[in-house]
């Protein structure tokens, strides 16, 4: 009943007429033992979740535990309101719920990992966005959660979801891939359509590098998944159009697993590289624990 790449589920879909949401959900209830009901009310709650991050992390004032980061969301969120946004309403308002989840999870607020903590922002940013744009019920975002699953299942099981294994193209990329390829479902778009998507949506971040500052989820994690949830977008555009991944998306997850293999531990969640590195990235990792326990840190950490 399982399906082990995107072309298989693809065809899966083909041969049955459902959609990916139905193939998953399908799938899902018969490993788990429970009915399909039941799995669908689990993914309403985690949708509620995702919701009420949206609501706090752009109504509150959302600061993390460091207190490095906190108050973007709000800030991108009222900016677009009173003005025009350059890329456009839609967009921005995604970034800002996207940015919203991210800085709650920073704030060691109640996130739904999708699919890890670190891009936690990019799937709830689209979704509620969308959902809020388009007046779909809560029941149609279910099934694309369902559908960004499937993606998601299947690039788990053949590359990585996680940065400290591949980079931050295995958590963002993942993420923005299934938020894609989901919306072009929502959209009404065919599963070869959604597969397209994903798979453009991760070629775009394949090489993106892991490297938070100080070892904390925050930057660049937060920036990255609101500019992640705008990448999203666009990818189910394109796909919607007509637009083709050359190379085929089960490739693509195939070479974000040579590229993840290939990275330079320091380039993957050990913040012993990128942006972590920088004199002032150094600075703030001082900052929060003091110069000799920050040289301890590092040691440990070569």
């Amino acid at each position: 009943m399982g399906f082990s790449s995107l072309q298989e589920l693809i065809e899966r879909c083909e041969s049955s007429g459902q959609k990916i949401s139905e193939v998953m959900l399908a799938w899902q209830s018969e490993e788990s033992g429970r009915s399909a009901d039941v799995e669908s009310m689990q993914m309403a709650e985690y949708y509620g979740v995702m919701k009420e991050a949206v609501r706090k992390g752009v109504t509150e004032d959302v600061r993390s535990r460091s207190g490095l980061t906190g108050g973007d969301a709000k800030r991108v969120s009222e900016h677009f309101k009173a003005n025009e946004a350059s890329s456009g309403e839609p967009a921005a308002r995604a970034m800002a719920y996207a940015l919203a989840v991210s800085e709650v999870n920073a704030s060691m607020g109640r996130i739904v990992a999708t699919p890890t903590a670190g891009s936690c922002g990019i799937i709830p940013g689209v979704f509620v966005s969308a959902q809020e744009r388009f007046g779909w019920s809560d029941e149609k975002m279910v099934e694309g959660l369902f559908c960004a699953g499937a993606i998601g299942y299947v690039i788990a099981n053949n590359s990585f979801i996680s940065g400290a294994e591949g980079g931050c193209q295995a958590e963002v990329g993942s993420a923005i891939a299934m938020a894609a390829g989901a919306m072009v479902e929502l959209r009404g778009g065919t599963p070869e359509q959604s597969v397209h998507a994903a798979g453009l949506a991760l070629k775009n971040t394949l090489g993106l590098i892991c490297d938070p500052v100080a070892g904390l989820v925050e930057i660049p994690c937060i920036i990255r998944n609101g500019l992640g949830a705008v990448n999203a977008l666009a990818a189910s555009d394109m796909a919607l159009a007509g637009v083709k991944s050359p190379i085929p998306s089960d490739e693509v997850v195939q070479v974000m697993l040579d590229i993840g293999t290939a990275m330079p531990e320091g380039h993957r969640e050990t913040a012993k590289g990128g942006l972590a590195t920088t004199p002032t990235g150094k600075r703030l990792m001082e900052s929060l624990y003091g110069k000799g326990r920050a040289k301890k840190l590092d040691r440990k950490r070569e």
